[in-house]
């Protein structure tokens, strides 16, 4: 059984396993975890911001961000398909209290005269004051979009002139700058604050890292802390992270192939299956000519050996550390059959 469903399905490597069982700990609630405190100087680092905090998950750092970013009542402009507003539970208002305003991007990418004109200033009494703008990097429901540096870095103009933050989603950030051939500090220069995930492409077990000055992250602390994000010897987790952290780029450069491999023999199978671009490691395959729902669809990709995720009429693949070129072919197979399936029962 190959799984497509995301890759946080993967499991640690044997390298990952040895650091785990190596990992010096303490308690990192009080500071006292040599190895999570040296993962965050590392993460630090790599985005380019003065200071980082590992956290378990990556709805936890948004949602520790946007408590620290907002009060409650004030409006954050998203993207509509974005990960922070469909799919983290509403936290965004039941928890950090934050009026959320959506605008359709150009293949999940925010346009900046869109996002210059969604702004209010709060001058009008009846109206939420803009504070914060949240960007995804890359767009997952948009089939992993890359967010084209120019235009974040228009849209960070657009902030500074209003005089809001940008806090940046990039749980696939290290696959955009994969794309881009670019470090992830450049990639993190149009925001105040970054998320990105240790457990996704990058193969960790678990966790998360929130970065941004050393003011915001202390302030973020708290706020993680509330949610429940004080842990104690994270140190085993942590040096997985590490471990993940090292020279990942000739790894999802090959999940990124995998992908555009994928991509390109559904799109020989029917033209129509495959219509957003494929830039990193995700390829949304459109199934509304043969089935009005696509959990049929999957039930039918399981039989054949793949396991996909599907919502509506559009199944999900994502390429990750355990998908190779046999997968990929088994998983092509399972779509061919699976269509097969659905002409003869419509004959």
């Amino acid at each position: 059984m190959f799984d497509f469903r995301s890759d946080t399905v993967t499991t640690p490597t044997p390298a990952m396993m040895a650091a785990i069982a190596g990992a010096e700990v303490g308690d990192s609630a009080r500071g006292d975890d040599p190895t999570h405190n040296r993962l965050e100087d590392v993460a630090a680092e790599l985005a380019g911001k003065e200071a980082a905090m590992f956290l378990p998950s990556g709805t936890m750092g948004n949602l520790a961000a946007l408590l620290t970013h907002l009060r409650p009542g004030d409006e954050v402009i998203v993207e509509d398909r974005t990960h922070i507003y469909n799919s983290e539970v509403g936290g965004i208002s039941a928890v950090a209290g934050a009026v959320p305003r959506t605008i359709r991007g150009v293949n999940g990418v925010l346009q900046p005269d869109d996002v210059a004109a969604a702004i209010k200033t709060g001058a009008v009494q009846s109206a939420a004051p803009t504070r914060l703008i949240a960007l995804e990097n890359t767009l997952n429901a948009a089939g992993g979009t890359v967010f084209p540096q120019e235009t974040a870095a228009a849209i960070r103009q657009v902030a500074d002139a209003a005089g809001i933050a940008v806090h940046l989603d990039g749980a696939r950030l290290f696959n955009a700058a994969a794309y881009l051939k670019t470090s992830v500090a450049d990639l993190c220069r149009c925001a105040d604050s970054v998320m990105f995930a240790l457990s996704k492409g990058l193969g960790a077990p678990m966790g998360s890292i929130l970065a941004g000055d050393s003011d915001f992250i202390a302030a973020a602390r708290k706020k993680a802390r509330m949610l429940g994000g004080g842990m104690r010897q994270t140190g085993m987790m942590a040096a997985a992270g590490l471990e993940a952290l090292r020279d990942p780029m000739p790894r999802l450069e090959r999940d990124h192939r995998m992908a555009r491999m994928l991509g390109e023999g559904l799109a020989k199978l029917d033209g129509s299956l495959v219509r957003d671009p494929v830039q990193t490691n995700i390829v949304n395959c459109h199934v509304d000519r043969f089935a009005p729902n696509a959990e049929a669809f999957v039930r039918s990709l399981k039989r054949h050996g793949v396991r996909a995720n599907f919502a509506r009429a559009k199944v999900r693949f994502v390429t990750h550390g355990h998908i190779d070129e046999a997968a990929v072919k088994t998983c092509l197979s399972a779509v061919e059959g699976t269509l097969t399936e659905i002409r003869d029962l419509a004959k």
